[in-house]
């Protein structure tokens, strides 16, 4: 699979947010972030990422 860089501006609090969720699970900021876009996918209704 083929990654790509993704750079996302946001606000101090959000990332204060991230950061705090990610030392809470033990888990890094980016895997967090793939889980949540992989959520995504699951929410849209009978669409396929193509669309």
């Amino acid at each position: 699979m083929v990654k790509v860089n993704l750079n996302v501006r946001v606000e101090q609090a959000e990332m204060e947010i991230l950061e705090t969720y990610a030392e809470q699970t033990g888990r890094t900021k980016t895997d967090i972030i793939r889980e949540y876009i992989r959520s995504l996918a699951i929410r849209r209704p009978h669409h396929s990422l193509n669309e």
